[in-house]
């Protein structure tokens, strides 16, 4: 398997996978018009050349209390090596940061922060963000409501 040349029968395994990991083999080769063992190959094919990455549980957010997602634009004031890696160490080390990218545009960085409330934010801020070396500026959106939310991509 190459990147970008999947055929359609491994486009239906991962569409399919994306919508629910959880399908049997069975289950999995009859969405997809497969047979079982040829589906399973695809399937453990499709793990080992990287195109699952892994498995995940989507949990609801508010339930289990963690009720502000924030999205804060980062911009740092130097970008010599040193304080790009202590930020995106910092980043990928902080459970409350579920997202982290690097941006074109007025900030260097975007990342999103999912938190119980806006107390636990402004500690994050203060805790960690005002303490990294290099971190000039922040500018946080406060989503007020989620009007779309997907995991799976347009295959």
């Amino acid at each position: 398997m190459k990147n970008h040349s999947l055929d359609a029968p491994s486009v239906k395994i991962l569409a399919a996978l994306q919508q629910n990991s959880r399908l049997s083999t069975a289950e999995l080769a009859e969405a997809v018009g497969l047979s079982a063992t040829p589906c399973w190959r695809r399937q453990k094919e499709l793990e080992d050349h990287g195109y699952i990455t892994r498995y995940a549980a989507l949990v609801d957010r508010r339930k289990v209390g963690l009720m502000v997602c924030c999205l804060a634009h980062v911009s740092l004031n130097r970008h010599s090596a040193g304080v790009v890696e202590a930020f995106e160490s910092a980043m990928q080390a902080r459970a409350e940061v579920v997202e982290c990218y690097e941006t074109t545009g007025n900030s260097d960085y975007t990342i999103k922060v999912i938190v119980p409330d806006m107390e636990a934010y402004q500690n994050f801020l203060h805790e960690v963000m005002f303490k990294l070396q290099g971190v000039s500026q922040i500018n946080t959106n406060v989503a007020l409501r989620e009007v779309k939310y997907q995991t799976a991509l347009p295959l």
